[in-house]
């Protein structure tokens, strides 16, 4: 096979449905730690997501802890796939 071939071959992402569920539940538990100590939770989570750096989240309620137990590209999964549910 050619490596033009390979190059056209469109690469297919299938994340489980557990995984999905476990970043809803963790996205969730940050948003509402974030809003309790009073900071925007999507401004702070874009900042996690843009730069991975975990000082965008706050401690309080082990919202940080949780947050990286999740991969970041598991929580672009969630967030994609709920706005395109609901939009």
């Amino acid at each position: 096979m050619a490596a033009e071939d390979i190059n056209d071959k469109t690469m297919r992402f299938k994340i489980k449905k557990e995984e999905i569920s476990e970043a809803g539940f963790v996205l969730k538990k940050v948003c509402k730690a974030l809003e309790e100590k009073g900071y925007n939770p999507i401004n702070q989570i874009v900042g996690y997501l843009l730069s991975g750096d975990p000082a965008y989240i706050t401690s309080y309620k082990e919202a940080r802890t949780m947050i990286r137990t999740i991969d970041r590209d598991e929580i672009l999964e969630e967030l994609l796939n709920n706005y395109l549910e609901n939009n």
